[in-house]
């Protein structure tokens, strides 16, 4: 009789691994599944797929979803500028959203009865997964051993032993996650709220101490360029990563509110990422209007929040998207950037859209386009409001 298709979102860690071991075992025709959005390596891909068939996969696919990463993500992340808590890029939650998607297309495609997956129960990616999963495919069953017989993982490494697997398992100090939009840093230290990571917990270390001048060029507020050389974006982050990294750059702790209720504290690096929104932000301060920047942050802070909890489905996320489409029709132009030890600093920006006209005035210095009676007038009138209040207040 032919088996159950059951599709497993893989990563090649000891959940899924056990997940995976447990779940052939008991019958299913198992296609693990990795979506890269990021983090894995041609090495890695190699190690994860000798890994999934030692484990008792039928089949082992790795999707790469960079370009739809950047598409349907992270371009609307840069658009709007997001950092969750005005600091952190939403690496991680970004990431599981895609990752979720791809692996129920995936389940769709081959006809699965069952998606399986190897989050606890005890932090914000069960939430993500098993969102996009019902939304998406509310037909196919969820299967959550490490959630649901709540195990330890002495109970995994045990299981696995038994069927004579003997990787080690040992627990890293620190658990990294990498990929296209920042790398995510947990330890012990993270588990607390005064202590600081340390600077070797940090996969990138301090490389090149000589500052150097980056100029990134933008064309409705995707990046273009980088020192005057065009690529396409996925490929111009992760190279302008590795210029940043070498400088220890995008170093952080974020501090947050989780979606099942908790505060949670990790660190992160993320070089690329934080020198691309405050470097966009800066050439919008420059060719936006008042309220243009007003609204946008508004619905960026939303969006941003909507995405972190794994509601990226709901149809509002499309409508604030067009908003930001609209928004960079004149978002270009070139921001000249200086990278240093652990810092960058912004210098400048060029663009043809740049609202610093100076035939209109400058700032603190000469008035060009009114008379000095125009402004004391305008004055006059900007003050009637809360002249009649205090008025009416010193009365009573």
């Amino acid at each position: 009789m032919k088996k159950e298709i059951l599709v497993l979102a893989y990563s090649g860690g000891l959940d899924t691994s056990y997940s995976l071991k447990k779940l052939s075992q008991e019958g299913y025709e198992i296609h693990a599944v990795s979506v890269n959005t990021g983090g894995f390596s041609k090495d890695e891909i190699e190690t994860t797929e000798a890994k999934a068939y030692q484990m008792g996969a039928f089949i082992y696919k790795n999707i790469n979803a960079l370009e739809k990463f950047y598409k349907k993500i992270i371009k609307y992340l840069l658009f709007g500028n997001v950092l969750k808590n005005n600091t952190y890029p939403l690496s991680v939650s970004a990431e599981r959203v895609i990752q979720a998607i791809e692996i129920v297309n995936y389940a769709k495609k081959v006809g699965a009865k069952y998606i399986a997956h190897g989050s606890t129960g005890a932090g914000n990616d069960q939430v993500r997964f098993d969102l996009v999963f019902q939304v998406k495919a509310p037909k196919i069953k969820i299967i959550t051993l490490i959630r649901d017989n709540q195990l330890s993982r002495e109970d995994e490494i045990d299981y696995l032993k038994s069927y004579g697997i003997y990787i080690p398992w040992e627990k890293a100090k620190y658990s990294i996650n990498k990929g296209l939009w920042g790398t995510s840093v947990g330890g012990s230290e993270t588990l607390t709220s005064y202590l600081p990571l340390p600077n070797s917990a940090y996969p990138s270390q301090l490389k090149e101490k000589k500052s150097i001048k980056i100029e990134l060029q933008f064309e409705k507020g995707e990046l273009l360029g980088i020192n005057g050389t065009n690529s396409d974006s996925v490929t111009l982050i992760q190279q302008l990563q590795k210029i940043a990294e070498k400088y220890a750059i995008g170093r952080d702790i974020h501090i947050g509110d989780t979606i099942i209720g908790i505060k949670g504290r990790v660190g992160f690096e993320a070089a690329a990422p934080l020198i691309l929104i405050k470097a966009h932000h800066l050439l919008e301060k420059h060719t936006l209007s008042k309220w243009q920047q007003f609204q946008k942050e508004q619905l960026a802070s939303f969006y941003g929040m909507q995405l972190h909890e794994g509601q990226y489905l709901d149809p509002v996320m499309r409508d604030i998207e067009a908003f930001m489409e609209r928004s960079q029709e004149r978002v270009t132009g070139t921001v000249f950037v200086q990278l240093h030890p652990y810092r960058f600093e912004l210098l400048g920006i060029d663009s043809p859209f740049d609202l610093m006209q100076a035939e209109y005035g400058s700032y603190g210095e000469m008035n060009k386009g009114w008379t000095a009676d125009e402004a004391k007038g305008f004055i006059k009138l900007a003050s009637n409001s809360t002249k009649i209040y205090q008025h009416l207040k010193t009365k009573k």
